[in-house]
């Protein structure tokens, strides 16, 4: 398929997985039962983080701990307290357990005593996707009596990971378009400076259709893949993660099911 034809077919299944109908089956669908900036920014993370797996299990694994958080996160991790945290004992999603929540939790109060969005604590370190994610790593684990079980779900290029679930992240929290799917309340950072979230989904129809050379996935893999996406988009090259993923997670099993 020449490169024209190939940019079609992207922009096609672009403008298809982009709408609103999708959002119910995606862990998106859990920052979008929220209005408040930081509400969003919150459970979008938590939706983001514990997204590996069974996509319906990710979402209602979101949804339990914004329960648990009175369906308000923003400000249960601004005023909690200890009676509030024991709540929190005993979640669980796969290798994610109370002792990196309450991390998590701990981080959130922290950084939001002086930040009004979550946005800087991506930003504090340079705009470029390396300093973004490397910086808000750095960031994260910059607290006292740091769980290090709690370390392996915050990735970083530094260990050569691929960054998928953060630059998932950043993808909801930075394009902006009129679609309704992703939310675009981050301003500092461009869509063009993003990197698309690379799965093995996404990576299998990326090396299908002979976008990706590099074997192993890994972080060299995700820039080579963005780098030619910006030869289709250089403003939103991102937004071709509709596309892939799309068809490599979701319509082979819609062929099943004809």
């Amino acid at each position: 398929m020449n490169k024209t034809h190939l940019k079609q077919l992207l922009n096609k299944k672009v403008d298809f997985y982009n709408q609103p109908s999708f959002i119910v089956t995606d862990p998106i669908s859990v920052p979008h039962l929220f209005t408040k900036k930081q509400d969003i920014e919150i459970a979008g993370f938590f939706a983001a983080i514990f997204a590996w797996g069974n996509r319906t299990t990710i979402i209602n694994k979101a949804k339990e701990l914004m329960h648990l958080m009175d369906m308000a996160p923003y400000e249960f991790v601004r005023s909690h307290d200890e009676k509030d945290l024991k709540r929190l004992l005993g979640f669980k999603h796969r290798t994610f357990n109370d002792t990196d929540l309450l991390y998590f939790v701990d981080f959130f109060k922290h950084h939001y005593r002086s930040n009004k969005s979550l946005e800087t604590a991506f930003t504090r370190h340079g705009y470029t996707a390396e300093k973004i994610l490397t910086g808000f790593h750095q960031y994260f684990f910059s607290l006292e009596h740091i769980p290090e079980r709690t370390r392996k779900h915050i990735a970083t290029p530094e260990r050569n990971s691929t960054c998928k679930r953060l630059n998932m992240y950043l993808r909801w929290m930075v394009r902006r378009d009129d679609k309704g799917v992703d939310f675009g309340i981050w301003k500092d950072i461009s869509p063009a400076q993003l990197i698309c979230p690379l799965d093995v989904h996404v990576a299998r129809v990326a090396r299908q259709l002979g976008i990706l050379k590099r074997k192993q996935n890994d972080w060299e893999t995700a820039l080579e893949l963005t780098e030619y996406l910006r030869t289709l988009d250089k403003d939103d090259p991102v937004k071709y993660d509709f596309a892939l993923f799309g068809l490599g997670a979701i319509e082979p099993k819609i062929a099943v099911l004809k």
